[in-house]
């Protein structure tokens, strides 16, 4: 008979003697209003996206808005180029160029593309501001809160989401504004005569701006976006992430200015708080990297006000790898970073060659779907239809004609012109001149060639078929 293993009985505490930090979305994050370097870098990169963002839309050129992404016509308008559906290529070439980027960018400096220049976090610390101006600072946010509903109350908060809305109609009209022309789409938004497909758009992307910048806010960091998830798989121990250092910091405590705190055996940190007020996502940096951490630098600002108020160096928080806090150096060139690097360098020259090689004249071939026929002159022939497009931004003459093509006979217009941004369809035929053909199927190739341009010039391949035994 086996031995049994021995029972003991184990007292278990009551649950609320447990600490348990409140999550997030438990608990409404009121932001504290802070200055410093940080912030002023995220205001001026922030401000630039928006005035690109906002501002882009309402540009002309040529006579029509500058960026446009004519879905009617299937044409890509950006200032003086038209790209098309045949060089969808160059925009999945640009997205993975974005997507290199910032893989390098994460593993240099952590997740500064979300402080910094995200649309949500952007447009959340324009919200959040929206707060301030019309509810007041941090602690009157707070007793707001608390306090019962009053037309006081009822009038802060009516400001507040009137402006909420006001900028998420905005950001929808002005996302809208790059598929349809943006000055008749706002003056029928404004005159109540948009068609029902614009009026759709405009609304949902007002929804969705009002729903994911105002009440969402950090659940979508935390919970919605995927960065946050497979980051810290290209973190390395070189990479800068905001950090606070213990070794310098512990043990916390208040203290006064004047008071020698290392013989009283406390660290630099004060124990204030400050850098979880100033926090978007609510965390205390002070526990660690954390997943919910969006490498705004907010608590760098925050902290480094406090330590010159108390007379302290900076960088209690700051952006700091991991080898720093333990003590060494960062290795700035490493093996992952110049990958990334190389690569993002070779898919830009890439991208460049591709653009000025990309040609301005493209043409498809359809054959016809009989197989062949008899012309009148006795000869067999295949019908062809080409479609063609100009790709400039000027009218082009074009001539057609058949290439190294040594017993065939094109027949029907072989010089035509197109304005610019133009797209036709061409019927022509094949005339087989030999009374039998060497196979049934043979290769053909036709060449369009613009007569003003020798340069700008096309070449489609496809099949003559013919019937052995006449």
């Amino acid at each position: 008979m086996s031995d049994r293993i021995p029972v003991q009985i184990v007292e278990i505490a009551e649950p609320s003697t447990f600490k348990k930090k409140p999550a997030s979305s438990d608990r409404q994050i009121h932001t504290r209003s802070f200055t410093g370097l940080f912030r002023n870098l995220r205001l001026a990169g922030a401000g630039f996206l928006f005035l690109l963002f906002f501002g882009t839309v309402w540009l002309n050129w040529d006579g029509r808005q500058a960026v446009l992404w004519d879905l009617a016509d299937s044409k890509f308008h950006i200032f003086g180029a038209t790209f098309w559906p045949q060089d969808f290529i160059l925009l999945s070439a640009l997205l993975i160029i974005c997507a290199f980027g910032l893989f390098a960018i994460t593993v240099f400096a952590g997740r500064v593309w979300c402080g910094y220049t995200c649309p949500q976090s952007s447009w959340t610390w324009i919200f959040m501001w929206c707060e301030k101006v019309t509810e007041g600072e941090r602690n009157q946010r707070i007793k707001l809160d608390a306090a019962p509903w009053s037309l006081n109350k009822l009038a802060r908060r009516s400001a507040k989401h009137t402006l909420w809305l006001g900028i998420s109609l905005l950001t929808g009209l002005t996302f809208v504004g790059y598929f349809t022309p943006i000055r008749p789409l706002a003056e029928e938004l404004f005159t109540l005569q948009l068609g029902g497909v614009s009026l759709f758009w405009i609304l949902f992307f007002t929804g969705a701006t009002y729903i994911n910048a105002g009440w969402l806010r950090e659940a979508v960091c935390m919970h919605m976006c995927p960065y946050a998830r497979f980051q810290s798989v290209m973190f390395d121990k070189d990479t800068l992430t905001v950090a606070y250092d213990p070794a310098r910091g512990e043990s916390r405590g208040p203290r006064k200015k004047e008071v020698d705190h290392k013989a009283k055996g406390l660290g630099d940190c004060i124990d204030c708080h400050m850098c979880v007020q100033v926090c978007p996502t609510g965390i205390d940096i002070r526990d660690g990297l954390q997943m919910e951490c969006i490498g705004c630098a907010a608590c760098i600002d925050a902290c480094d006000s406090i330590m010159d108020k108390m007379g302290y160096a900076r960088g209690l928080v700051g952006y700091k790898s991991e080898h720093t806090l333990q003590g060494g150096t960062t290795n700035w060139l490493r093996p992952r970073l110049l990958g990334y690097v190389t690569a993002l360098v070779v898919m830009i020259g890439a991208l460049v060659i591709a653009l000025q090689q990309r040609p301005m004249v493209s043409m498809d071939v359809i054959k016809d779907r009989g197989l062949f026929r008899e012309n009148n002159a006795g000869q067999i022939e295949n019908i062809y239809t080409l479609k063609v497009i100009n790709k400039t931004q000027q009218a082009q003459h074009y001539r057609l004609r058949l290439l190294d093509a040594e017993g065939f006979e094109l027949h029907g217009k072989t010089e035509f012109s197109l304005a610019a941004g133009e797209m036709s369809d061409l019927p022509v035929s094949v005339a087989m001149l030999a009374d039998r053909p060497q196979s049934s199927s043979q290769d053909i190739s036709f060449e369009l060639v613009d007569t003003d341009e020798p340069g700008i010039r096309s070449v489609a391949h496809s099949r003559f078929v013919a019937p052995l035994n006449r």
